[in-house]
């Protein structure tokens, strides 16, 4: 079968400031699977970011191809959701608002969309809080809102770009295991990236580790832990941290390149 997702070379160069050009990402090669949950990590810098705004395309690629459905990305695919890192929800909006936004804006009646707005807010277990604004949210809830956000519109690519970084460590927690149910039995692709090799490991089905900068694949890591998971009980199994040790063996070289250019450079 033809992946969902599919990277050939792909290359990213951006221009640096001082007239030249810095290469983020360089002939990544990268097979994404419908219902497939891949987890990318590597060092800070090294441009996993800008893994995802090529598939999404944000962002067009300096050389090679990135396909989506068999067709090649040429602006924005359909069926592709984006959770940032960073809330993008309007703040003068309440909640249930937030998340109608996306439908009607995709052509949705604008009771219909509201309809399924709040059957999202309810499944992210925010029944009652429609009418809240942002301010007015703990940040984990926050978190929700931006779930119900992208899901709402029935994504086919989920891409996650350290959505839960900002929360802490219980929240964060909560967030990783409210993701697996709602993720569960959709069929969606999901691409996430992240720093933290744990949360790769509790979430995904194959971890994709990158190289220092420029990033390439360096490696790719199947996680043959059954599903359903319980995120927190996950981290004290024996498979789990057989795996952990596998990854970081690789991973840590890269991390400990990163930072030594970093030091150069300072």
């Amino acid at each position: 079968m033809t992946p969902l997702v599919q990277l050939r070379q792909a290359t990213k160069r951006f221009p640096n400031g001082r007239g030249g050009l810095h290469t983020a990402i360089r002939d990544v090669d990268l097979d994404i699977g419908a219902g497939e949950f891949v987890a990318v990590v590597g060092p800070t810098g090294c441009g996993k970011s800008t893994t995802l705004s090529l598939i999404s395309g944000l962002q067009p690629p300096s050389a090679g191809t990135v396909t989506v459905g068999g067709d090649q990305v040429q602006g924005i695919p359909g069926g592709v959701g984006y959770m940032f890192q960073s809330d993008a929800m309007l703040p003068w909006r309440s909640v249930l608002a937030n998340v109608a936004a996306g439908p009607v804006w995709r052509g949705l009646g604008k009771d219909e969309a509201r309809r399924r707005a709040r059957d999202w807010i309810a499944r992210v277990g925010l029944d009652g809080f429609e009418n809240y604004y942002m301010h007015q949210l703990s940040g984990g809830m926050r978190k929700r809102v931006a779930l119900a956000q992208t899901l709402v519109n029935e994504p086919s690519i989920l891409l996650m770009d350290e959505p839960f970084s900002a929360l802490d460590v219980q929240t964060r927690a909560l967030m990783q295991q409210e993701l697996l149910r709602l993720w569960a039995g959709s069929g969606a692709a999901v691409v996430f990236v992240t720093h933290d090799l744990e949360e790769a490991i509790v979430l995904a089905d194959r971890v994709v580790v990158m190289t220092a900068s420029p990033a390439r694949v360096k490696a790719t890591f199947d996680v043959r832990l059954t599903r359903p998971r319980e995120v927190e009980d996950l981290r004290t199994t024996t498979g789990f941290i057989e795996i952990y040790r596998e990854i970081w063996s690789s991973l840590s070289a890269e991390v400990d390149i990163a930072r030594k250019g970093q030091t150069r450079a300072a």
